[in-house]
């Protein structure tokens, strides 16, 4: 019974910390569709192979961990989400604000993701303004979606009374100084957002 038990755990085992290396992160769920037994990541945890990120979140102890690790972890825990606002601006490098919550975009009828760490700010998204302006990066390991910089600054204006109309002024500025998008570009979002009105005087001055 042993001997045909044994390489059974050795495969699962093996195939987990492939999963773990392909990934970069893995929840018990992910385990189902390769066959591996959840039973796998105690062991492997005890064995010092995975690490306990987060509730319900493993990964390799020696992977690379970015100064965005925690925005890997919201992305695999919350994969429909999208990185916005503050942590988009922070990821994108135009802000000096740090937040310490996540800007997580979700859409407007989602139910609402509950993580006991990182800690989320929710903003609910619709229509054309949740699917334009979403990009893909790599983090860790691990694909991020998050808004890129013209539509990151566009939301900016929209949420300017949460965020503050200095902290949107400022990535504007940023972004347009490096040349990290066009005005066609911006002007796109901006209608997209409904804020063309709002962004028309500060983008006549920018011209």
């Amino acid at each position: 019974m042993l001997s045909t038990t044994l390489p059974d755990m050795e495969t699962a085992a093996e195939r987990l910390i492939k999963l773990a290396r392909s990934q970069g992160l893995i929840r018990p769920r992910d385990l189902e569709p390769l066959g591996i037994p959840r039973i796998s990541l105690t062991r492997a945890v005890g064995r010092g192979e995975l690490e306990r990120v987060g509730r319900g979140l493993y990964g390799l102890p020696d992977r690379p961990i970015s100064a965005h690790g925690t925005l890997a972890e919201v992305a695999r825990r919350v994969p429909k989400g999208v990185i916005c606002l503050l942590s988009a601006l922070r990821f994108h490098g135009l802000t000096t604000q740090a937040p310490f919550e996540i800007w997580l975009a979700i859409q407007n009828k989602a139910l609402a993701p509950k993580l006991d760490y990182p800690p989320l700010r929710i903003v609910r998204f619709s229509g054309e303004a949740w699917t334009a302006g979403v990009e893909t990066h790599v983090v860790d390991g691990v694909p991020v979606r998050v808004t890129g910089v013209a539509k990151t600054v566009a939301d900016c204006f929209k949420y300017r009374n949460k965020i503050g109309l200095d902290v949107a002024l400022e990535a504007l500025r940023e972004a347009w100084r490096n040349k990290r998008m066009s005005g066609d570009e911006l002007w796109q979002y901006a209608q997209i957002c409904r804020v063309s009105n709002v962004m028309r005087p500060y983008l006549d001055s920018l011209a």
